[in-house]
């Protein structure tokens, strides 16, 4: 059954405040020496960035890049995923639970067949341990449903892109992608689209409340970055930055610099 519009979209602006809170949050809570640690001053030095402005905004919006990705995923997609598989299936012919198990998040069974399904993000989530580890939690769950004597059906669902899954693959679960994935959890051959038309101007209300956090970021690292690795004139030493980031004594945080008014205070 095709589910209600007005419930979808008070669920989809529920899903996207959660989504913008961590969001801003996470900003907010983002430590400039933290990040330096997991960035390549090579590359920064390679492309031609000069001042700490520059560095600073490149390590942010690669910071924010990152991070949304994996927060809409955690916040947004597999949240939504198990509700409108809740929401789109009648209760007298179709049981649907959610997290059945490691590595599966949503099961929904009938009286001929058991279908756990795994909820990704993107079609590019796996490495080879990783896929070969989801195949494994599908396995074990197949073992401790065997009584039941139901069809075992194991998905991994992802809510976006395309993934053409090979005569040949050797895994033990069927991949779906996109259209196909929400079709599946649904049984609507639109409800991709529904999502975007349910967000409506909630994305472009949040702007600028988030682009107030990432300009206090912004002034935050900059003022950080100057103190601990420019030099008088406000060039980068790229010199104390490769020592922090890549040199072989573990890195020390830098201490903050005393102000002039407690060295003045320091007796003499």
């Amino acid at each position: 059954m095709t589910i209600d519009t007005k419930l979808l979209e008070d669920k989809i602006g529920e899903l996207l405040d959660i989504f913008y809170s961590k969001r801003t949050v996470a900003l907010d809570d983002l430590k400039l020496i933290n990040t330096l640690k997991r960035k390549n001053p090579y590359l920064y030095k390679a492309v031609g960035v000069a001042d700490a402005s520059e560095i600073v905004e490149e390590i942010l919006r690669a910071h924010v890049s990152s991070s949304d990705e994996t927060l809409f995923g955690n916040e947004f997609f597999e949240p939504l995923a198990k509700w409108v598989a809740q929401q789109a299936f009648p209760v007298a012919t179709h049981t649907v639970n959610t997290s059945d198990g490691e590595g599966v998040d949503i099961t929904i069974t009938t009286s001929r067949s058991v279908m756990p399904i795994a909820v990704k993000s993107g079609v590019n989530v796996f490495n080879a341990d990783s896929k070969k580890k989801q195949g494994e939690n599908f396995a074990a769950l197949n073992k401790r449903l065997l009584k039941l004597a139901l069809h075992f059906d194991p998905v991994v669902g992802y809510c976006y892109g395309r993934k053409q899954q090979s005569a040949r693959s050797k895994v033990n679960f069927k991949e779906l992608a996109g259209q196909a994935f929400w079709e599946l959890i649904t049984n609507e051959s639109d409800f991709y689209l529904r999502i975007v038309q349910m967000m409506g101007e909630k994305p472009i209300n949040h702007r600028p409340e988030f682009q107030e956090s990432f300009d206090r970021a912004k002034n935050r690292f900059a003022k950080e970055f100057l103190i601990d690795f420019s030099g008088d004139d406000g060039a980068i030493n790229w010199a104390k930055l490769l020592e922090f980031n890549s040199g072989a004594a573990r890195p020390k945080s830098p201490k903050p610099k005393k102000s002039q008014k407690s060295q003045a205070s320091l007796p003499i």
